[in-house]
């Protein structure tokens, strides 16, 4: 074992009303999370110990609780207790203030523990896991050049505005753009743009920003309502509409959004530079709305 999964196994985490390290977190084998990825899960980052967008977050997860039909264990005021006890307990532990730290709360919550049948077994008490950890965010050099996509045909399931934690779908398609030494994998359906394997895709074109409609075939991001919040801000044209593969790819700009990348320009899509092949004006304004968003929280 290596030292730095030795690391990993004392972060903080909370399973089942204990709050614990992963070192001694354990769940059941016959736990329909690890049987069948029956379960949802949400990734709130954290600014200087405060959680970003918090009741966005939990509105989401309430959703994805709904369309699976799992009872939501925790109140929003019991939510954001455990988040801020794991928040503060990670800082404490790697003796950083909190003030001074930025990390990502992962929160998953399951059907619970059944013997394995398809069948949604009722009546289950749901697993309960969270953890925090440090964030890491785009380099410097990422938003100063940009970074690089491919695009693939989207082969994922037609429920993806659900945050499941069955991700095998993600898996795969993120594995097409670490195999061509890319940063992230931007997929269609049917000719027109969905969403990138862990992240949405906004096209900027003539000055407006663009971005898929929010149904059931795309994640609705929590930066969906912060990314055209910014653009109103800045006066900037914002629509959601059906993108077809020729409107990407005639893009002035592409952009990444995700709680990890915030906001990140893409400046080379299939080997071919994206508009002028450098981070555009509309980022620039966006990336600076966004740090004054975080500020603000």
């Amino acid at each position: 074992m290596t030292d730095r999964t030795d690391a990993l196994t004392d972060l903080p985490c909370y399973l089942n009303g204990e709050y614990t390290t992963l070192r001694h977190a354990k769940v059941s084998v016959m736990d329909r999370g690890f049987i069948f990825g029956d379960g949802i899960y949400e990734v709130v980052p954290v600014y200087g110990g405060r959680p970003f967008r918090f009741d966005e977050h939990l509105a989401r997860l309430e959703r994805s609780l709904d369309e699976l039909r799992i009872p939501n264990p925790l109140t929003r005021p019991q939510w954001r207790a455990l988040v801020e006890r794991l928040v503060g307990d990670w800082a404490a532990q790697a003796g950083v203030p909190l003030a001074q730290t930025d990390q990502l709360t992962y929160i998953q919550i399951t059907r619970g523990v059944a013997m394995r049948d398809h069948v949604m077994v009722p009546g289950l008490e749901p697993t309960v896991f969270a953890m925090a950890n440090r964030m890491a965010l785009p380099s410097a050099q990422a938003r100063a050049q940009g970074v690089a996509c491919v695009s693939a045909d989207d082969f994922r399931w037609r429920k993806a505005h659900i945050k499941s934690t069955s991700l095998a779908g993600a898996v795969m398609s993120r594995q097409i753009s670490a195999d061509a030494g890319a940063l992230e994998t931007v997929m269609y359906r049917d000719g027109f743009l969905s969403e990138a394997a862990a992240s949405n895709v906004w096209v900027v074109k003539d000055g407006a920003v663009l971005g898929v409609p929010k149904d059931n075939l795309v994640l609705e991001g929590i930066r969906f309502g912060l990314v055209e919040q910014l653009c109103r801000e800045a006066g900037i044209p914002f629509q959601l509409r059906r993108i077809t593969r020729d409107e990407v790819l005639a893009a002035d700009e592409l952009l990444l959004s995700s709680a990890t990348k915030e906001v990140l320009p893409v400046t080379t899509l299939d080997g071919r530079p994206v508009g002028s092949g450098r981070p555009g004006p509309i980022y620039e304004r966006l990336y600076a709305g966004y740090q004054r968003a975080k500020q603000a929280a």
